[in-house]
């Protein structure tokens, strides 16, 4: 596992004529790895080389079968091409080509005339960069075939268009730090960056399992997203690595006697109390993410009925990153890939915000990672989610961590006769995964 042998097709070309070798993907890979500002986590990473001209040879650092989910969706730059202003006159190899940006309004990219494949049957596609409401009018006025939409405005159809309901691993889910206040502080990614870690009601596990089954999640769906999800209870519900033990009937009264064992007092107000320590917190949400907002508030209303006062806190991303390890914050996640269950669970992971720490759950973590194929990663990150032998694991009748709420479908307002290809599952983020396959799209 400690060396990756990749072998490049021999009759690719970038758009600018040049063919595609190997020594552009050791260029690209390297330049990842040392790169400051990447996005592509190939921390695992050692170095990469060309052989020859269509062998590439990744060397790693450690066994990390995770490498491949990444670079599945690594675009090769060209070494020869790169350099300042790159971004904003990419070239590439791929089905398209980028003809024109203006940023902050949008994309024209035209079909590539010398790709290798198969020819795309949309021959221009155009992006453009709008809001929520803005992406409703533009539908409205039929300037736009495909418009973006959430389950609020999901009734709203305008003529000549019809909704297009996809399902996603686009999970909504609330952090729950699982450690006292003040016990120390966290870096997030740079160290002048430190936050103040834990809460001293989630700390409490009791509270934690409490919230997991006592939160109706179908009720939720309905009355926030209009039916337009499902029940979430992990970050990778339906994934191969994803583990029932994750899944949890709601049962309000189990949730009041987990918190009455704990010693969580209902006082006359019907709010409860333990040593003099209200059982209340804040909740964190974007302000600008309606479908959250909503969540955050049904999930209070149903926190009130358990005798747990919620207060959802609307605010700026820049104002919610430093409550990220003391606060609950309503976030949204998901993947095709199970890196994110990965880093949300491990107790060094940069998503870990509960700070929870586990010996057993990180070993299995690690041997998902280290294991020689992706099949064989599986049960070790089920283990991770629940192991009934050691009683250790995420899931709500253990140190449940997060709880997940709802799987949110992406719904689009699509012009009535144009033909979408089928779609895989969505992770978390609206509009490039529609697109993804839209040179197999056509019109009636």
């Amino acid at each position: 596992g400690l060396a990756w042998t990749f072998r490049t097709r021999d009759d690719v070309r970038f758009t600018d004529g040049e063919p595609l070798t190997a020594a552009d993907v050791a260029f690209t890979i390297n330049g990842i790895v040392n790169g400051e500002a990447s996005e592509a986590d190939l921390s695992m990473v050692e170095r990469a080389e060309a052989t020859d001209a269509t062998t590439c040879v990744i060397h790693m650092k450690r066994p990390n079968n995770a490498i491949l989910y990444t670079l599945a969706v690594v675009g090769i730059v060209p070494e020869h091409a790169y350099g300042p202003g790159y971004g904003e006159h990419p070239i590439g190899s791929g089905r398209y080509m980028l003809e024109e940006w203006k940023r902050g309004e949008q994309v024209i990219l035209k079909a590539n005339p010398d790709y290798y494949g198969e020819k795309p049957s949309i021959e221009t596609l155009v992006v453009v960069f709008m809001e929520e409401d803005a992406s409703l009018a533009a539908a409205q006025s039929g300037s736009v075939d495909v418009a973006y939409t959430s389950a609020q405005l999901a009734g709203s159809v305008p003529a000549g268009y019809e909704l297009l309901a996809c399902k996603t691993v686009d999970s909504r889910g609330i952090s729950l730090p699982s450690v006292p206040a003040g016990s120390a502080a966290r870096s997030d990614a740079e160290p002048e960056a430190l936050y103040p870690v834990g809460n001293d009601v989630t700390s409490d596990v009791a509270v934690r399992r409490a919230l997991n089954y006592g939160i109706d999640r179908g009720r939720m769906i309905e009355h926030v997203l209009n039916g337009y999800g499902s029940a979430a209870y992990s970050v990778s519900d339906g994934m191969p690595w994803s583990s029932e033990a994750m899944e949890v009937e709601t049962d309000v009264e189990a949730a009041k006697a987990m918190l009455e064992g704990a010693g969580w007092v209902t006082g006359e107000d019907g709010m409860r109390a333990k040593d003099g320590v209200p059982c209340a917190f804040d909740l964190y949400y974007p302000a600008g993410d309606s479908t959250r907002q909503a969540l955050a508030y049904d999930f209070a209303d149903q926190c009130a009925a358990l005798g747990i006062v919620v207060s959802p806190r609307g605010a700026s991303w820049d104002d919610i990153y430093p409550h990220q390890y003391s606060d609950p914050v309503l976030w949204g996640w998901g993947s095709n890939s199970p890196v994110e269950l990965f880093e949300l669970t491990y107790s060094d992971g940069w998503g870990n915000y509960a700070c929870y720490d586990n010996a057993n759950i990180d070993a299995e973590l690690e041997a998902a990672q280290a294991a020689p194929t992706i099949e064989e990663s599986f049960p070790h990150y089920q283990l991770a989610q629940w192991d009934a032998a050691t009683q250790t694991g995420v899931a709500p009748q253990g140190a449940a961590t997060w709880v997940w709420l709802a799987n949110v479908d992406h719904l689009y307002f699509a012009r009535e006769g144009l033909v979408v290809a089928e779609q895989k599952p969505h992770p978390h983020g609206h509009g490039w995964s529609l697109v993804n396959n839209i040179d197999q799209w056509s019109w009636n």
